[in-house]
């Protein structure tokens, strides 16, 4: 099986450097954030806990989510994979109880969920949840690992060259997004972001910032419960 990871474009990432970030969570869509009918999720670490609202544009994706949380599929699990000033990722049921040998990545579900890329109006600033998945020519999803953007800050300039070298001009949301509070902008238009943070981003800068090995999986276990906020 394809090892099921978030694949960042290495180049831009080397080619620009790393910038530092800061701030609250860029809103992806007004309405989503002011409308009380989003379904809502909780994930409960020991560096604290990281409140999610999922976008009902992504359908499929939400309510696969909800499902894993409501069976309690993803509780358990680590943040396998921490890159920082990058992403957090998690979700392989493998990593439940895993030695420090194992290697992670490939687990999950039997099933994949179709892409539902809604970029430019769906984007990977910082606080996006996004879903992981591995090369498959359709862009189908992973069925349960994900991963939530830090991210950094860009000029410009550097969205410039992003968005020439991606071939994906960026919108006017989107390079204010990425200029004040930062993501991943490379990324936009290759996979499914199906909710964002809306509580708990400095969770997620924490967890950004543990010590990692090999394969970028942080040396201390980083586990995770997964609920529904009703």
């Amino acid at each position: 099986m394809k090892k099921t990871i978030l694949y960042p474009i290495v180049a831009i990432l080397i080619a620009l450097g790393l910038y530092s970030f800061s701030g609250k969570a860029f809103l992806n869509s007004k309405k989503n954030m002011t409308t009380d009918n989003l379904k809502k999720v909780s994930i409960s670490t020991s560096y604290g806990v990281i409140k999610i609202k999922l976008y009902n544009e992504t359908p499929l994706h939400r309510d696969n989510f909800i499902k894993l949380a409501k069976e309690s599929y993803l509780t358990g699990t680590l943040f396998h994979r921490v890159i920082k000033n990058f992403m957090i990722q998690g979700g392989d049921p493998n990593s439940k109880n895993a030695d420090s040998t194992a290697i992670l990545g490939n687990g999950g579900p039997t099933y994949t969920i179709p892409a539902e890329i809604k970029a430019p109006t769906l984007f990977h600033k910082k606080g996006a949840l996004g879903a992981a998945r591995d090369g498959n020519p359709a862009k189908a999803s992973s069925g349960s690992q994900f991963y939530i953007v830090q991210g950094q800050v860009y000029t410009d300039q550097q969205l410039d060259n992003i968005a020439q070298q991606t071939g994906k001009p960026l919108s006017k949301e989107q390079r204010e997004a990425y200029k004040t509070i930062g993501g991943t902008p490379h990324l936009d238009g290759d996979y499914t972001v199906f909710g964002e943070v809306y509580e708990g981003l400095d969770v997620v800068n924490k967890i950004a910032s543990v010590q990692t090995g090999k394969n970028d999986r942080p040396v201390k276990d980083v586990k995770m419960t997964v609920t529904v906020i009703e």
